[in-house]
């Protein structure tokens, strides 16, 4: 899924072996994932999906004024978190530590691979949940599964 604030933003389905990178859209309060070389497109990721950085995942400081920090991580699973209300960021990494990070909060020009769609991708029925929530689509969406649901974490999130 692609956050709230990305429903201005023309948005695709990722799909294994997209190599993505985080980044600030235009018209948007949010940080994201788009496709290296495609810098207006939202690449909209499903809850579950298994991320590869290439260097160990850097995040700005909760705080805003402090430096970014490096959380000696270099995968992580997407989930979407703060469901109960829907002008909070959702889109989040866990990482394996137990860790949880939201994808806002990761620093600009981070690279990702797509190891990993969740079990249940079908891609005709996240196409149209995609197309249903979001309105913009880019031409080349497609592949992904429907969205399962996700219970809330007693784990931290910075």
């Amino acid at each position: 899924m692609c956050d709230y604030s990305l429903q201005h933003v023309a948005t695709r389905a990722a799909k294994v072996g997209d190599q993505l990178v985080t980044t600030k859209f235009n018209n948007s309060i949010t940080r994201g994932f788009c496709e290296v070389g495609v810098p207006g497109v939202a690449v909209c990721i499903l809850p579950g999906t298994e991320l590869a950085f290439e260097h160990e995942v850097e995040c700005d400081h909760a705080l805003g004024f402090f430096p970014s920090r490096k959380l000696r991580e270099r995968v992580a699973r997407f989930r979407q978190i703060n469901m109960d209300n829907p002008y909070e960021h959702h889109d989040a990494l866990e990482f394996p530590s137990g860790q949880v990070v939201l994808l806002t909060r990761l620093c600009e020009g981070q690279v990702a691979t797509v190891l990993q769609l969740p079990a249940s991708a079908s891609g005709s029925e996240h196409e149209h949940q995609h197309e249903h929530h979001h309105g913009r689509t880019a031409p080349a969406a497609q592949n992904a599964g429907e969205t399962p649901t996700v219970a809330p974490s007693d784990r931290a999130v910075v």
